[in-house]
């Protein structure tokens, strides 16, 4: 081994490409000795260049794991992989399939590839979990009902669905509510544990159970370790975009069209990880704090069989906290309460509620009317079912929040590529049917925070959720629907909880005052 000193030398000698030699010798015999001497140090130098771009050694071990994905035949020869400690459980146990063979068809013979997927749950996570799953498939996450029945019925459905799978299949609608629910089947099911989700970084993912206890990034699984409690990466995977928890972090989408996105951008993928780019507006404080979306929203609230209330006095209200069950993460102390939570079992106080605009308004506004920070509203959503191979009205609307549209755009705009099928996928049975569903808005805003009253009276926000307009133009360029508008009260406005909490201000009583003068105005 070379000296420290000479280790350096040989480092930049390696660097260097030429060299001369300026000393002048006198006698043969000591030119022989220098030539000598210098060879030699030059083979030393160079021994100890290559020795330091070697690849490490391993011993035998390492080599073996290197070399070889596990026993020569079953499962684990092809498919290296890191268990969790509880599903540290044969290949088969879940997968199905038979191990011990080294053949690829004989040994996927009976293969459920996707063991997590609502058709196959029951049979492989239900033996090990059967209240999870019995009660999952019942919950508002697997079934959709809220979000399904409430575009069904502005657009003149009668009775409700049960759950989404129960949406009829329409090829050419023959009225509004058929092209509803082709719309549904085809453009807007993309977050629901029967879809993988869409093919954009940060929202590809796994299905059913999978969906929110793998990882997954690029539509591949980053580690096989099942996650007890998920995190808000998970979450994101369908709350992206202008719905809520995107607001958690601040973000609200940018407009569709190239005119309004970010002129000043890489066009890689990594740029968009959730489809289109975003505004960053201000974060709710609870993320600022470091909370986590289940901190709030536990596992037995989102796949419960029943919607269980969740609202801001259940932490924020001594009398609720001193009348009621504590959540399981909050615990009291000598002056307050303060909440364990779930990244990194964090610490946090829990500020009680002491000023008194909540003795005053408390009962009749909801709390986001005074602490919302903003919120969505976008206004007037129109959807265009086109089954005509016209692009070019849609070359700066490439970007439509669908990488499955977005890619046909792109591809068939483009003269020298291989024309698409004109058409998109049913995103719960997979089928392939004729048609694109275009998507674009009169205006896309966040500045004003609306407000109105629900069906009980209380103030809340609102955002325009069903201000929704469809239209059809069939294969032969005839208009069977013409922006038809959804026949939601209020012109689609609906309540909805902003997640941007933050300091009421100064100004809370001002936004009060206007809406009431507003109303009263509007009746006179």
């Amino acid at each position: 081994m070379l000296p420290f000193q000479a280790k350096s030398i040989a480092g930049s000698f390696c660097k260097v490409k030429s060299f001369h030699v300026f000393s002048q010798v006198r006698s043969d015999a000591v030119y022989l000795m220098v030539q000598t001497l210098f060879i030699l140090f030059l083979t030393i130098l160079l021994s100890s260049c290559s020795a330091e771009h070697e690849e490490p050694q391993t011993d035998g071990s390492e080599q073996s794991q290197t070399s070889q994905h596990g026993p020569e035949n079953g499962c684990r020869s092809c498919h290296l992989m890191t268990l969790d400690t509880s599903h540290n459980l044969p290949c088969t146990t879940c997968h199905a399939g038979v191990d011990e063979r080294k053949e690829k068809d004989t040994s996927h013979e009976g293969l459920i590839a996707r063991p997590a997927h609502p058709d196959a749950m029951e049979k492989s996570c239900g033996p090990c979990h059967q209240e999870q799953v019995e009660n999952s498939l019942h919950s508002l996450h697997f079934t959709l009902q809220k979000e399904i029945n409430q575009v069904r019925l502005a657009f003149g459905a009668t009775d409700p669905l049960k759950a989404l799978t129960d949406i009829p299949v329409v090829q050419y609608p023959q009225t509004i509510l058929e092209l509803t629910d082709d719309l549904l089947r085809r453009r807007c099911l993309r977050c629901h544990p029967y879809s993988s989700g869409d093919r954009y970084p940060a929202v590809a993912r796994g299905t059913g159970c999978a969906a929110c206890h793998l990882q997954f990034y690029e539509g591949k699984m980053v580690s096989h370790s099942f996650l007890e409690t998920p995190g808000d990466s998970q979450c994101l995977q369908c709350h992206y975009g202008n719905w809520v928890g995107y607001d958690y972090y601040g973000r609200y989408e940018h407009d569709m069209n190239d005119e309004y996105r970010t002129p000043y951008t890489t066009r890689n993928d990594y740029f968009r990880p959730f489809g289109v780019e975003f505004h960053q507006l201000v974060p709710d404080v609870h993320q600022q704090k470091g909370m986590v979306c289940v901190d709030c929203h536990s596992g037995n609230q989102l796949m419960g069989k029943e919607e269980q209330g969740l609202s801001c006095a259940g932490c924020h209200s001594r009398e609720k906290l001193q009348s009621e069950s504590l959540p399981a993460n909050v615990s009291e102390k000598e002056n307050g309460y303060v909440l364990l939570s779930a990244n990194e079992k964090r610490l946090h106080e829990i500020p009680l509620l002491n000023h008194p605009a909540h003795d005053l308004y408390g009962k009749n506004v909801s709390c986001q009317v005074c602490h919302a920070q903003w919120a969505f509203n976008d206004q007037q959503t129109h959807l265009l079912r086109s089954d005509i191979t016209d692009y070019d009205p849609f070359a700066r609307l490439t970007v439509q929040g669908s990488s499955e549209v977005e890619k046909l755009l792109n591809n068939n705009l483009d003269f020298d590529a291989e024309e698409l099928p004109h058409g998109m996928t049913d995103k719960i049975s997979g089928e392939f049917r004729t048609g694109v569903w275009y998507k674009g808005f009169v205006t896309r805003r966040w500045e004003s925070i609306l407000l109105g009253r629900d069906e009980s009276g209380r103030i809340r926000v609102m955002r325009p959720l069903l201000d929704l307009h469809l239209s059809w133009i069939d294969e032969d360029e005839e208009v069977q629907f013409d922006a038809v508008p959804s026949s939601a009260a209020n012109g689609g406005m609906a309540p909805y909880v902003p997640h941007t909490t933050g300091k009421a201000g100064i100004f809370y009583k001002e936004r009060l005052d206007n809406f009431v003068r507003s109303e009263r105005m509007s009746k006179e």
